[in-house]
């Protein structure tokens, strides 16, 4: 298992960071990490994300995994693994971005909106997929899903909020993805010790 996989079905959270300048996303990036969330991505829709990227994997404590989101080219790929990056999170299932994945050594959760692109991705090596939009979605329709499927590594990521997290995790989701809930949140910090806490009670 790898140190990613590790993290995110440890703590089940895959925090996203984006921001209107790399300033902004590197403060954000740092509140996440200070409240004890371990798997952080950097959206590409960030001015300057791959700095940012660099400058937080060089600085993250040991155990905190950073990687890039809304990742859709081979080229984005590698230059997010040249920069530090851990894992590679894209908005669609792209065989050629998965392949620059794998091909780095980096974990992969590509976008799916149906069971047949989530197998296609497990298909072409990924161990997760990004449920995307989650919002299309519910927690109800995945678990059925999960009944045919129940080996499926699921992320929802797209209108998941601090209060509907614990639903997506009891009906089986490994993790969720959730940006702006935390990072606008008035108190970031202690919406993400918020989210920490129900994704802990929604497993127990």
């Amino acid at each position: 298992m790898s140190a990613v996989s590790e993290a995110v079905r440890e703590q089940g959270i895959v925090a996203i960071v984006r921001a209107a300048d790399a300033e902004s996303a590197a403060r954000d990036v740092a509140t996440l990490i200070d409240a004890g969330l371990r798997v952080v991505e950097v959206s590409l829709v960030t001015p300057n994300a791959i700095d940012v990227i660099r400058t937080a994997a060089a600085s993250a404590p040991d155990g905190v995994l950073i990687g890039v989101g809304t990742a859709v080219t081979a080229e984005e790929v590698q230059a997010a693994a040249r920069a530090g990056a851990r894992f590679v999170v894209s908005p669609v299932l792209r065989e050629r971005v998965l392949k620059a994945t794998l091909d780095a050594g980096l974990e992969a959760l590509p976008g799916v909106a149906t069971p047949t692109e989530a197998l296609q991705a497990v298909d072409w090596g990924s161990t997760f997929v990004k449920l995307f939009p989650a919002s299309l979605w519910s927690p109800v329709a995945l678990r059925e899903v999960l009944t045919a499927l129940p080996a499926l590594q699921t992320v929802p990521t797209g209108g998941v909020t601090i209060d509907t997290a614990p639903e997506w995790i009891g009906a089986g989701a490994a993790a969720v993805g959730i940006g702006g809930a935390l990072t606008r949140a008035a108190d970031p910090t202690g919406a993400a010790h918020a989210l920490l806490e129900t994704i802990a009670a929604a497993r127990r």
